[in-house]
């Protein structure tokens, strides 16, 4: 090699005999994590239709309520109407809620029972309408001919697919340059549409609806999946509403231990699902940690300050605490993971599908088809309307 003079340390970038330094590791900074589909796992089986079903059951209800503002003697009273009159038969015993009286019935006429006050013993007690009646359970004759049958109608629920799909198109000029950081650029492109669907798929399994006309789509009308969030009507709670504790007697609080263990026991009172993950983003997630903060104790020789609720143990189950970027920043999602699933259509796992090229390209999509499974949407909750700033 001939003498060039130069010092190393005068040499740099842009000179013609010194070699590009880039590093092989590309960064990505946009957020892709998939956290409730990660701890949901592997869907179980498939769905076989766009429109996908399952079959829900439930028991004959052992609770009603009063439906009576006649009362005339609350506590001598044999006779009041109910809700729902087909739940009760003649030798049921019956108990008010927050009542220490035990009354047994005598007759059911339609909505009306006819009961004895004060059955065992027990000390009768005011009765007034809307109040929780809870059937304990029916006395039979012995040598009684059987009663009449009663039984509950499975009831059938649905959802639809929705399709995910992303285009890949890459020039033959720059399959054949070497690339910095990857060996194939098709391959790369794949990976980055392949991230981003299923970024998408988490955040329409959270929030996702199906549209109010023709759901089941068309040549015109897209179709798309029902999310949890939109799934869950029957335990919604809310800030000072129907009975839910606020801390300022509106909405808008900051979540708190309370609220979150009042919700956990309102679901289940009313079914036998085991809340057992709790999904919020980080702004709820920051109030939950908060619950131990004033009870955390530190010696001398401490150098951390830890500050973290993965897990949240209470009576009514062990949860935990599953931080997704995807849910609104004022709910938390209470569910039962084992009744929840993502299924995808038959065949239609996210995939890579080669196209026909028109010119000098490779070109392809990456498609799936998905749906989500919901079932029993009373053994789920969801908490809206918090503080989120």
């Amino acid at each position: 090699m001939p003498f060039t003079g130069k010092a190393t340390y005068g040499a740099g970038a842009g000179l013609p005999e010194i070699a590009e330094d880039v590093s092989d590791i590309i960064g990505i900074v946009s957020p892709f994590e998939t956290p409730l589909l990660d701890m949901l796992g592997d869907p179980p089986r498939s769905a076989h239709s766009t429109v996908h079903e399952w079959l829900e059951d439930e028991l004959l209800p052992n609770t009603d309520t009063v439906s009576d503002g006649s009362i005339v003697d609350p506590v001598n009273e044999t006779g009041f109407d109910v809700a729902n009159g087909d739940r009760f038969r003649v030798g049921d015993q019956i108990k008010a809620k927050g009542s220490s009286e035990i009354m047994f019935v005598t007759g059911v006429a339609g909505n009306t029972l006819t009961v004895t006050r004060g059955y065992g013993g027990t000390t009768p007690e005011a009765i007034a309408d809307a109040m929780v009646v809870n059937i304990l359970g029916n006395a039979a004759l012995e040598g009684e001919e059987r009663p009449a049958t009663r039984f509950t109608n499975r009831v059938r629920r649905m959802n639809y697919t929705q399709i995910f799909t992303s285009s890949v198109e890459v020039s033959g000029s720059q399959l054949a340059a070497r690339q910095v950081g990857l060996s194939d650029e098709l391959d790369y492109q794949k990976q980055e549409r392949l991230r981003e669907m299923i970024r998408d798929l988490e955040s329409c399994v959270v929030n996702g609806v199906s549209p109010s006309s023709a759901p089941e789509g068309s040549a015109t009308v897209r179709r798309s999946m029902k999310g949890i969030i939109p799934f869950i009507t029957t335990n919604i709670f809310e800030n000072g509403v129907g009975g839910f504790p606020s801390g300022d007697g509106g909405g808008g609080d900051e979540l708190n231990e309370t609220q979150l263990n009042t919700a956990l026991r309102m679901i289940w009172q009313q079914s036998s699902g085991r809340v057992d993950t709790i999904v919020v983003n980080g702004f709820q997630k920051r109030r939950i940690n908060g619950f131990i903060t004033g009870s955390r104790q530190y010696d001398a020789k401490d150098v951390r300050y830890r500050d973290l609720v993965s897990v949240y143990e209470s009576d009514f189950g062990v949860c935990r605490v599953v931080l997704s970027r995807w849910v609104p920043d004022d709910t938390v999602l209470l569910v039962d993971s084992s009744r929840i699933d993502v299924l995808p259509l038959a065949g239609r796992s996210f995939h890579f599908k080669k196209l026909a090229s028109t010119g000098d390209s490779e070109v392809g999509q990456v498609i799936g088809e998905y749906t989500l499974e919901l079932r029993n949407e009373g053994a789920h909750g969801m908490i809206h309307g918090l503080a989120s700033v």
